[in-house]
């Protein structure tokens, strides 16, 4: 699908330099002299390389639409991971690499993640928003330390570091972001 430059958003996936790129920021700019344009910083999704590039409201850009699957969490293997496509049962292995190890931590075997494709090939990944784990390590609980913004250290399992209210011990499920591995609640 064309679109002109000008129409350019952040999160718009486009082909660009014989290659895929998504539009991070944009910045339209109308000079006193000469046409508008849009100052794009694009980031490759092949290679994770980044440009800034202008874009004249007459330039006319393929913006390109992502196929996107649900896919479930089997296992790992070595740095492999296994997922399986929900509608078709069909198995794709994607590198811990591609995935991001510190995404890769957050997995739990029948997690529902989803897989971006462009033409059969993957080429984005992304992970529920929250997701519970057990508390495998932290200081004891403390009677009578409810400071409202107090919070302790905490090791959780897949070695995943985070700060936790005093009152959360160990074995206990919290919910965590899978963003900056924050605490969200208890899990219930």
């Amino acid at each position: 699908m064309k679109i002109n430059g000008n129409e350019i958003k952040p999160g718009n996936v486009i082909q660009h330099a014989d290659s895929l790129w998504v539009a991070v920021k944009t910045d339209h700019v109308k000079p006193g002299k000469g046409g508008a344009f849009a100052q794009v910083e694009l980031k490759n999704l092949l290679n994770g390389s980044k440009m800034n590039e202008r874009f004249r409201a007459t330039e006319s850009v393929e913006r390109v639409r992502l196929e996107q699957r649900d896919h479930q969490f089997l296992f790992a293997s070595g740095e492999m991971l296994t997922f399986m496509n929900l509608e078709s049962y069909e198995q794709i292995e994607l590198q811990v690499d591609f995935v991001g190890e510190d995404k890769a931590r957050f997995l739990q075997e029948g997690m529902q993640v989803m897989v971006e494709f462009h033409e059969d090939k993957p080429i984005g990944f992304a992970l529920p928003q929250h997701v519970t784990m057990e508390v495998m390590e932290t200081e004891p609980v403390v009677k009578g330390q409810t400071a409202a913004n107090s919070f302790k250290p905490a090791m959780l399992e897949n070695d995943i570091r985070t700060q936790v209210p005093p009152f959360v011990g160990i074995g206990e499920k919290i919910v965590v972001a899978t963003e900056d591995a924050s605490y969200v609640k208890r899990a219930e």
